[in-house]
């Protein structure tokens, strides 16, 4: 083949990189811009002047084949270094540009995540945020997801990860239901009580409970309490506005809670006690790993951190 013809094909390698890289069609195509339709042409280009084919295509799934596999070994580096190359040199002119694609918790993000952003895009007007809202822990590289956030007792190990907040569980209930019911002086006061609760995939609704002034006491056993209600959800935001709505104590995560506590439209119960195992403890923002990060991405990493550096207290 002509070494023009070759020339012509450079960014349909560097599309095959990608592929092989994302492992879909749409995922990959996301991450360059492009349509979907536009990558098939793309890559079937590409097949037709390589004579040979280089995809393997199912109804469920997208690799390479032997030969789509060899080029892209032999050409990522090239491109990774080209890449790295070019971003460095825009960075140079000290301004962070470019989308930033990222997936967060549906509660977290709608309560405390998004009201941030504006204040980072009107100071970052060459950044975009692409966010996508799941509970749906998604496989970051693959889907072309540059950050996530993660609700977990420990950072992954998968990937680069920095801690973004500690996070804890409270119980809480509204004025008006605690005049009805009573208010909670133990948490055995709660088997009483419609419980409002998120369900689990086994076993019975249970809380359990530790004295916060002997958390760190190792020997000590946890209360476990058997809990019942009308309403149960997996979701803490659902959960809250139940709660809100009279109809019992709700087991939340304080950045769920935070808000309606600070308005007096919820009251925090049993403060003196830990709720164990419930929701995790950490609040992680991890990418994946790369030779190369865009500024934009450390950049919106660094503002996450510091905004978020003093938790949810009140």
């Amino acid at each position: 083949m002509e070494t023009q013809n070759i020339q012509g094909l450079w960014t349909h390698l560097h599309w095959l990189t990608m592929l092989a890289e994302h492992g879909s069609y749409t995922a990959a195509a996301a991450r360059l811009g492009v349509s979907k339709a536009a990558m098939s042409q793309r890559i079937s280009e590409l097949e037709r002047a390589a004579g040979i084919s280089l995809v393997q295509r199912t109804t469920r799934s997208v690799r390479l084949t032997e030969a789509g596999q060899r080029l892209v070994d032999d050409t990522r580096a090239q491109y990774e270094q080209i890449a790295s190359s070019f971003a460095s040199v825009r960075e140079l002119a000290g301004v962070a540009r470019g989308l930033v694609r990222m997936t967060a918790p549906v509660a977290f993000a709608r309560q405390q995540l998004v009201p941030k952003l504006p204040a980072f895009l009107r100071a970052n007007p060459e950044i975009k945020i692409q966010l996508e809202v799941s509970d749906r822990l998604v496989p970051l590289a693959a889907e072309g997801f540059d950050l996530a956030i993660r609700h977990s007792a420990a950072a992954p190990e998968t990937h680069v990860a920095w801690q973004l907040c500690e996070t804890h569980s409270v119980i809480v209930a509204t004025r008006s239901y605690l005049r009805k019911r009573g208010t909670p002086k133990t948490p055995h006061d709660l088997v009483s009580h419609d419980c409002l609760f998120y369900p689990r995939a086994t076993g019975a609704a249970t809380w359990s409970f530790t004295p916060r002034s002997a958390r760190k006491t190792a020997a000590l056993k946890a209360i476990t309490l058997p809990i019942s209600g009308q309403f149960c959800a997996n979701n803490s935001e659902t959960l809250r506005d139940a709660a809100l709505d009279d109809l019992g104590v709700a087991l939340l995560p304080d950045f769920t809670a935070q808000a309606a506590v600070q308005a007096g439209r919820l009251v925090v119960l049993l403060p003196e006690w830990r709720v164990a195992g419930a929701f995790a403890e950490q609040l992680y923002i991890v990418r994946p790993y790369a030779s190369h990060v865009p500024r934009a991405v450390s950049q919106f990493v660094g503002y996450l951190r510091e905004s978020f550096a003093d938790g949810f207290a009140w």
